[in-house]
């Protein structure tokens, strides 16, 4: 199994507390296909406002796997992406996009199949006429995303490791992930979290 893989299967919640809490996306994102984990590397796209040159730009730069995080100076409810776009997007083999804006075409692109989380949904149509960036930091939800950085993608969200950090919170989130194992055995024999925690020094304390 790959990092990604891995990444994608023990997913955002345990990636992100494994990581020490940070990375968290904090925005809440349409998944249009239902079920779908994705991890990958970051492909981070700077769109000018209200624009989606850079989209139709950055289609000829995309790796295999790659996750292309498309953002503009302010989040707002323009689509960035539709059914062409998603197409040429899986044509260049991308993992997934994250979009922290519109997209429209939702039917069609829920039979294509391209893992897509997206801020909203709305027919509004972008212009095509602003220059923006292919690899600089973005921010999504409040968190910082470099170029190259793990995207973990999942029905509870985004988190985000810096590629520095992805081996070292790779290794943790199987610990925690170990740990977790052990523990639900416990609790499905009747054991409770409020004593398995020491929680319940914290309530009953005199």
């Amino acid at each position: 199994m790959s990092v990604w893989d891995e990444l994608a299967a023990l997913g955002s919640a345990t990636v992100y507390e494994a990581a020490g809490r940070q990375g968290l996306v904090d925005a809440t994102f349409h998944q249009v296909i239902p079920g779908s984990r994705v991890a990958g590397p970051a492909r981070t796209v700077r769109c000018g406002q209200d624009d989606n040159l850079m989209v139709h730009a950055v289609m000829a730069s995309i790796e295999p796997g790659e996750v292309v995080v498309l953002t503009m100076p302010e989040p707002r409810p323009v689509a960035l992406v539709g059914e062409l776009l998603a197409t040429q997007a899986i044509g260049r083999s991308a993992g997934a996009l994250l979009i922290d804006a519109s997209i429209r075409d939702v039917e069609e692109l829920q039979q294509l199949g391209l893992p897509i989380w997206a801020r909203w949904v709305r027919i509004r149509g972008a212009t095509k006429t602003e220059r923006g960036t292919i690899g600089d930091p973005v921010e999504v939800g409040g968190c910082t995303i470099e170029h190259g950085d793990a995207v973990v993608l999942d029905a509870d969200g985004a988190a985000v490791v810096p590629r520095a950090r992805i081996e070292a919170v790779l290794a943790a989130s199987r610990t925690r992930a170990e740990k977790e194992r052990v523990k639900r055995a416990k609790l499905e024999a009747g054991e409770l979290s409020y004593d398995l925690d020491g929680l319940r020094a914290l309530v009953e304390e005199s």
